[in-house]
């Protein structure tokens, strides 16, 4: 099981690729669902904004 992991002495360069690649898809993915919650917000307002127009 350590074999795997050591990768001959390459695991800490592959897993810390790794780990870094999946913090940054997270903070992405995390960044992105705050950008379409404050767009959701803005279109939900002007569209309440025209319906006043009316």
């Amino acid at each position: 099981m350590m074999e795997m992991f050591n990768m001959g002495d390459y695991g800490p360069y592959v897993w810390s690729c790794f780990g870094l690649t999946a913090f940054v898809v997270g903070i992405i993915e995390w960044r992105a669902r705050q950008r379409h919650k404050i767009m959701a917000r803005e279109i939900e307002v002007r569209l309440r904004a025209m319906e006043g127009r009316e």
